[in-house]
């Protein structure tokens, strides 16, 4: 069967898309079941609310693949410190222990010297997909 991933629409968070580079992260969380890949979906839902007031970020698309129990984020940040920042965040680390033990999450990072949204939604794509594979192994959802 052919992975299907659903795109979100662009959010745009507070820093104009006009800075020359950023860091892009992308998660990719594999729920155990259907119910949890739901809730983590709508808590990524929940999160992507707040990005236009979060500092750092330029914006951000949500992905999902129902049928393999997976979601994530293609977040982009004007620096890795940014996004550092909001790892550490209340609400996001509140969303990060109520899925523990439920799945497996997979992230990665990467600098560009000039954000091209088609770009890095295709770099992003590939990653997903498994067309390019991951530049590290799933992280323990006990020590994230």
């Amino acid at each position: 069967m052919a992975l299907r991933i659903l795109r979100s629409r662009w959010q745009s968070g507070p820093v104009p898309l006009t800075l020359c580079g950023a860091h892009v992260s992308l998660t990719d969380f594999t729920a155990t079941t259907h119910p949890q890949a739901a809730a983590v979906a709508l808590a990524g839902l929940r999160l992507r609310r707040t990005w236009p007031k979060t500092p750092g970020a330029l914006g951000m698309w949500l992905w999902a693949d129902a049928a393999g129990k997976r979601s994530g984020a293609v977040s982009v940040w004007s620096d890795e410190v940014a996004l550092k920042e909001f790892v550490g965040r209340p609400d996001h680390i509140e969303i990060v222990k109520a899925h523990r033990g439920r799945g497996a999450l997979r992230a990665t990072a990467w600098a560009v010297e000039d954000f091209e949204p088609d770009e890095v939604w295709t770099r992003a794509r590939a990653l997903i997909s498994g067309t390019t594979p991951w530049p590290q192994g799933p992280i323990d959802l006990e020590e994230a």
